[in-house]
């Protein structure tokens, strides 16, 4: 189903504290580190009546074992396991889309399938996939992992991933499952079964899935990554990106690179969402938002920083970023590369460039009144840097709460974001379409042979 009307996504991604790193130690976070169902599935619920599209779950999944005295001193979020917690929000929620984080380099296509598939009937067709395969050293030895991966084959394991889980999800008829013919002792027609024999370069599996299609035929795909692979990856694969951006004119070029690579795929380009990150302090005026994300950036912690593999303590912090080459391994290319050249366009301090950068994770801010935050908003809207917005709350819960209660209502009066849900899935609500089972074309094809 696609949707001629243009309409703004909102997503929303939260950590139990904000993504500010001093958000833990804002006045107003009273929360320990313990997980919490209520915490949220309140958040959930506050999502979903504010007509949000998707509630989105991170899984920076592994920690590393290594000890040291700066250890402890960031608010990190021992957080429930992405599936198990989107479950119950399922049970909780009607309409908004539910995205689960999973790293193809930690997980087997098939188990993945049915997982996702399970979410996707659980939620009356809610589901989603973040497709990730960052390759963290620390994480890698939580599995045991050795090897390291390049960039370049970690993305060609992912392809392949998603590839053989398409299969998976094909190997039912939508309806294999719909006309049990008790009469004669049929449960399901056997021609509504195809069996999957796939032998690839990193995955193998041969048989059926255990569990019926997903309603939405496949849940939605969703990919982060501003390198030129993981654009081709987006533009050949995922239907909404979360990526990130700091001025208009970096979000446009992204916009129609992403969207121009489409066509050679055969996608349209409204079959894809980007919905770059969106760091909002909103509150009634643009001084009084200052005033408060201010008491966020004096409680950051420089005790700890690294950039790129080094450790820049030793540089003075009221001084330049230094000249050195990236030293992270395959990961967060991207990210490096972005605050270096923040950092040179604006001739920012090791200290300027932490405030600016690190404290938003590379997102755009939108500090000040409702009209301030609804303006930046509508401007990247309607001049094709987004489709919508990935929102980060940077301290909570007063930073999402704000936004719910102020800026919402406030996109719904300009007549750019929804007031009610009007399709049934995900994919509805997102205007993307639903993709049909190839084997199902087939067999019809051979059919009318």
């Amino acid at each position: 189903m696609s949707n001629n009307k243009r309409q703004l996504v909102l997503n929303v991604f939260l950590q139990r504290f904000g993504h500010h790193p001093a958000g833990w130690r804002h006045p107003s976070s009273t929360d320990n580190g313990r997980p919490d169902l209520a915490w949220w599935l309140k958040a959930a619920r506050l999502a979903e009546a504010a007509k949000f599209d998707t509630f989105f779950i991170a899984d920076f999944i592994g920690r590393s074992g290594k000890i040291t005295p700066d250890t402890g001193r960031s608010g990190a979020s021992y957080q429930f396991e992405p599936f198990t917690l989107l479950s119950a929000i399922a049970a909780v929620t009607k309409h908004i889309g539910l995205v689960a984080t999973v790293n193809t380099n930690y997980d087997h296509p098939y188990h993945l399938a049915r997982k996702m598939t399970s979410l996707d009937h659980l939620s009356g067709g809610r589901a989603g996939w973040n497709v990730v395969s960052s390759f963290g050293d620390h994480t890698a030895k939580n599995f045991g992992l050795k090897e390291p991966r390049s960039h370049a084959e970690r993305y060609e394991r992912a392809e392949e991933f998603v590839e053989l889980t398409k299969a998976l999800w094909n190997s039912w008829d939508d309806d294999a499952f719909d006309h049990p013919d008790r009469a004669a002792g049929q449960f399901y027609d056997p021609q509504s079964a195809h069996p999957v024999n796939f032998e690839g370069k990193y995955y193998s599996s041969e048989g059926l899935l255990d569990f019926p299609r997903p309603i939405q035929g496949y849940p939605v795909f969703v990919q982060a990554g501003n390198s030129e692979t993981g654009r081709e990856f987006a533009a050949r694969v995922a239907e909404m990106t979360y990526c990130s951006a700091t001025s208009l004119g970096v979000a446009q070029a992204y916009y129609a690179d992403v969207k121009g690579r489409m066509a050679k795929y055969g996608r349209s380009e409204d079959q894809l969402k980007i919905t770059p990150g969106l760091s909002v302090v909103v509150a009634e005026s643009d001084q009084e938002a200052q005033d408060r994300f201010g008491e966020l950036q004096d409680l950051v912690d420089f005790s700890n920083l690294e950039f790129g593999g080094f450790d820049l303590s030793q540089y003075p912090l009221d001084g330049p970023l230094p000249d050195l080459p990236y030293q992270s391994g395959e990961n967060g290319k991207g990210r490096f590369q972005q605050q270096l050249e923040l950092a040179r366009r604006e001739n920012l301090t090791i200290r300027q460039l932490v405030l600016r950068f690190r404290v938003a994770r590379g997102h755009l801010q939108a500090i000040g009144s409702v009209k301030t935050v609804a303006d930046l908003i509508e401007q990247w809207f309607a001049e094709r840097g987004a489709d919508g917005f990935n929102v980060v709350p940077p301290y909570l819960p007063q930073g999402f709460e704000d936004f719910t209660r102020l800026v919402v209502p406030e996109l719904q009066r300009r007549g750019i974001f929804r007031t009610e849900y009007q399709g049934k899935t995900y994919r509805e609500n997102l205007g993307l379409d639903r993709p049909g089972n190839p084997n199902t074309v087939q067999k019809l094809q051979r059919a009318a042979a």
